[in-house]
Parts: structure tokens; sequence; C-alpha cells
């Protein structure tokens, strides 16, 4: 380890607390936002105009909610809806909907009723677009007043879950950034913590050397199925192409296959024993680390990290990249 690596270790070992916000679940986060979040694409406008009002909440639109997939799709977006509003960051809701979209108010407050939280619902076809920024806007900064009062409490590294994503990757990545935060993964769960980390597309050629690290053989297999699938779906697209398309971004920052950049991708999850595999946007149930099944596109793979419940993300880029996500800090770290 090198010496300012190593001193920034000891600086972070000499922590005697850390601090955050208790919810009703139980879980803790290191924010106190009001979420102010949109149910379909249809009222981004209005998500927007209430942002204009009231900068001092999170305010997340999206292009889902309806006219889009079948069953999964909506399985998928509900658990992602559903992982924010339950996210340890947010301390209070206002959901915005349209009225008539299959992801309505109604389908997704049977999933959030049991959050605990302060939770405002307002439907544009009720009153109209202003009214409902308005509503929406009164009762963001209403609810900005209730979470000030909210105090810190002391927390424990085991109520810690930290994501980790890489994104304008190029071939100093995987020996320079990724290492480094593979390092901190493996400290956070020395300490009791969790760190999760998917982009399944970019463990293509992997599978081997994940799979050895498995907590048991359904572990194992879990990841060796997720890995198959993506390069499946690769090939299915890409055809005998597929070990060598990486972006162009890459190819100019000197990787030269997939399996190059999966080699370096992974090292973000350290050396420790993997414990689960989870669904996009699923919560673990585990402690220490977790994969994620999830894609590699940027904005989709935080997405699920955040749904499954990541207070803190460390994003590792060679090339630059300005991504970052709501709700919670996203900790840039350049190869």
């Amino acid at each position: 380890m090198g010496q300012h690596a190593q001193s920034g270790k000891q600086e972070v070992e000499k922590m005697t607390e850390m601090t955050g916000y208790l919810r009703p679940d139980g879980k803790v986060g290191v924010r106190n936002h009001v979420l102010v979040l949109a149910t379909v694409s249809c009222v981004n406008g209005v998500i927007q105009r209430i942002s204009r009002e009231v900068p001092e909440a999170v305010c997340v639109s999206h292009a889902f909610g309806c006219g889009r997939g079948g069953p999964r799709d909506l399985q998928i977006l509900f658990r992602i809806l559903s992982g924010m509003v339950h996210h340890p960051n947010v301390g209070a809701v206002v959901l915005i909907g349209l009225g008539c979209e299959v992801s309505n108010t109604g389908n997704l407050s049977n999933l959030i009723r049991d959050c605990g939280k302060p939770v405002e619902i307002f439907n544009v076809q009720e009153c109209g677009s202003l009214k409902t920024a308005q509503k929406g806007a009164e009762a963001a900064r209403r609810l900005l007043n209730e979470v000030k009062t909210q105090p810190r409490v002391s927390i424990s590294w085991d109520k810690l879950l930290v994501a980790m994503e890489c994104g304008g990757s190029d071939a100093m990545s995987g020996v320079t950034a990724n290492p480094a935060m593979g390092a901190v993964s493996d400290w956070i769960v020395e300490k009791g913590g969790t760190v999760i980390f998917g982009e399944n597309t970019e463990m293509i050629g992997t599978d081997h050397v994940l799979a050895r690290r498995a907590k048991d053989e359904q572990v194992a297999e879990r990841i060796v199925q997720m890995v198959n699938r993506a390069d499946k779906l690769a090939h299915d697209i890409m055809g005998n192409m597929a070990g060598l398309v990486i972006s162009p971004g890459n190819m100019d920052g000197g990787m030269s296959t997939i399996a190059e950049k999966s080699m370096g991708c992974i090292f973000k999850g350290g050396a420790t024993t993997i414990n689960q595999v989870v669904d996009y946007g699923e919560v673990p149930t585990e402690k220490g680390l977790i994969l994620q099944d999830g894609p590699g596109y940027d904005g989709d793979s935080m997405a699920g990290l955040a749904a499954s419940g990541a207070q803190v993300m460390f994003f590792s880029t060679g090339r630059g990249t300005p991504a970052g996500f709501p709700a919670l800090p996203v900790i840039k770290v350049a190869s």
C-alpha cells in the first residue's frame, strides 16, 4: 500500500464515531433528504417545476411507468421506485403521479406503506399539472422543515452499505482506481459493513474467478449463470464481435477487449468472499460482499445499486464522467 493510501487509512482508523439518521425500519441514512418522485415519465415536467421551486429537495424523474415491456419490466420498475422510497438517505417523500399509468400511485402505495416515513401523494389528473406542482412544492417545503428536526445518532459499521461503480474506464482503471476501491471494499467488509457492485456485462470472462470466491455452491452457480447470460446476450446482439466490443472511449483509453475490461472491473470488489447475488434493485439480506445482477450502463446500474439501499457510492473513472445519482453521495476515484 502506498504512503498516501496508508496515511488515509490511518486517518479513517482514528474515527471514533459515525453518525446518521435512524429510520423506522431500522436502517440508517447518512443524508436526510426529502424525495420528490415521479411514478411515470408523463409527469416529468411537474417534477422539474417542483425542483425549480424547492431546490433543496431531491427531485427524481425517469423515462418509464407505462406502455413498455411486460410484467417483468413493471416488476423491476416497482422495485426501483419502492427502493428509492425506502432508501435510508430519504427522510420523507412526495409522490407525483398522473393517474392512469400502469405504475400509478395506488399500485405503488401498496409497496411503500410499510416505510414508516411521511409520504404525500398527488395525481395530476385530479387537479391539473399547475396545481399538482404547487401542492407538491408546498408539501416538499413542509416536509423539509419536519426532517430538519431529526437528530443524528451514532451508527455501527454493520448498518453501512457501500456501492462500487465504474464508468468512462481506461486501461489504467483496472490497475489503479479499481484496486484502490477494492482495498476499501475489503476494509469495509472487515469492519462489519456491506459492499455491493454489479455491471454483469463487465464481468464477462471472469465467472470462474468470481465463482471461486463464492460463499457456497449456490452462490457460485448464481454467479456463473449471471455472467453466462450476459455473455449470451452480447453474442446475440453482436455475434462473433461480442468479445471485442467496448466503447470508443475505452479503446481510446487503451483497452482492447471486454475480457480486459472485465478483469479490471471486478477489482472493485476486493478479494473477500462473495456472500450473495441479488437481483437488480433487490435489497441484500446478507452482510459482506454482494454482487448485483444488473446492467453495465452507468445510469441504470447506479439506479439498481441505490434501490438496493446503498448510502454511499464510490465511482472510478479514467476518461472522466460527471455522472451522479440522487439521494446518495457519489465519490469519484480517478485512475
